[in-house]
């Protein structure tokens, strides 16, 4: 069974700085792609950033870019979304997530081609 445990949430005044990670109980880190994604309040699950199973490829949600940095240590089966310059509407509660079935290559930014979700954890940012 593949579980995911996000930490490092928090609350913080805009313009501050998180550091998210992602430990990921598996055998085989590196054959999964990864992937974070945010849920506002009243607000669909949206995607926020993501690696390609070989970790070559990353993309971002345009509202991050610049901001938001992924990353990812296979020898820690952990990934982690560094928060940058944090705006308001970054509020939301955070979910990191996993699959096996995507191509190497590919940068997965759906939720529902994802197998495997965290519980998520809290970011709050105060204006």
């Amino acid at each position: 069974q593949v579980q995911l445990v996000e930490s490092g949430g928090g609350l913080v005044q805009a313009g501050g700085s998180l550091r998210l990670s992602c430990a990921v109980s598996v055998r085989t880190f590196n054959t999964y792609t990864m992937g974070w994604f945010r849920q506002a309040p009243d607000k669909e699950r949206e995607f926020v950033a993501a690696f390609s199973r070989s970790a070559i490829m990353k993309d971002y949600a345009d509202s991050v870019k610049g901001r938001f940095t992924i990353s990812r240590n296979n020898g820690k089966n952990t990934v982690y979304l560094q928060m940058n310059s944090l705006k308001p509407e970054d509020t939301a509660v955070y979910y990191c997530a996993a699959t096996r079935n995507a191509l190497q290559s590919i940068v997965v930014v759906t939720p529902n081609a994802y197998d495997y979700w965290g519980q998520g954890t809290q970011v709050t940012v105060s204006s």
